[in-house]
């Protein structure tokens, strides 16, 4: 099966950035759309990024700007590079990915990011 381990999270202020990693095994790259998905307390998880199969990015229009998707296929690796972070974008961040064979998607443990003065 998929596992995905993210890293990366940590406590910045405002106007900070960080570069969350999602490692991935099981499954190449080249296979697998995998996005980041983000939960506050008191809110509804949502997604911020995702990138496809074949390389298609998308951001959610709240991180549009400051956030941006990427991959590197050689170390089976989904990065999330947020720039200009604000306190509303505080969450514990959750990687997923699907294989077009999967019933079922997967998903990372989370990595708790804070953004605070």
């Amino acid at each position: 099966q998929v596992q995905l381990v993210e890293s990366g999270g940590g406590l910045v202020p405002p106007g900070g950035s960080l570069r969350l990693s999602c490692a991935i095994s099981g499954s190449f790259l080249s296979s697998t759309t995998v996005g980041w998905y983000r939960q506050a307390p008191g809110k509804q998880r949502e997604i911020v990024a995702q990138i496809t199969r074949v390389g298609i990015t998308s951001v959610a229009d709240s991180v549009k700007g400051r956030f941006t998707i990427s991959r590197d296929n050689a170390k089976n690796t989904v990065y999330l590079q947020m720039n200009s972070l604000k306190p509303e974008d505080t969450a514990v961040y959750v990687c997923n990915a699907r294989r077009l064979t999967d019933t079922q998607s997967s998903w990372g443990r989370g990595t708790q990011v804070t953004v605070s003065s």
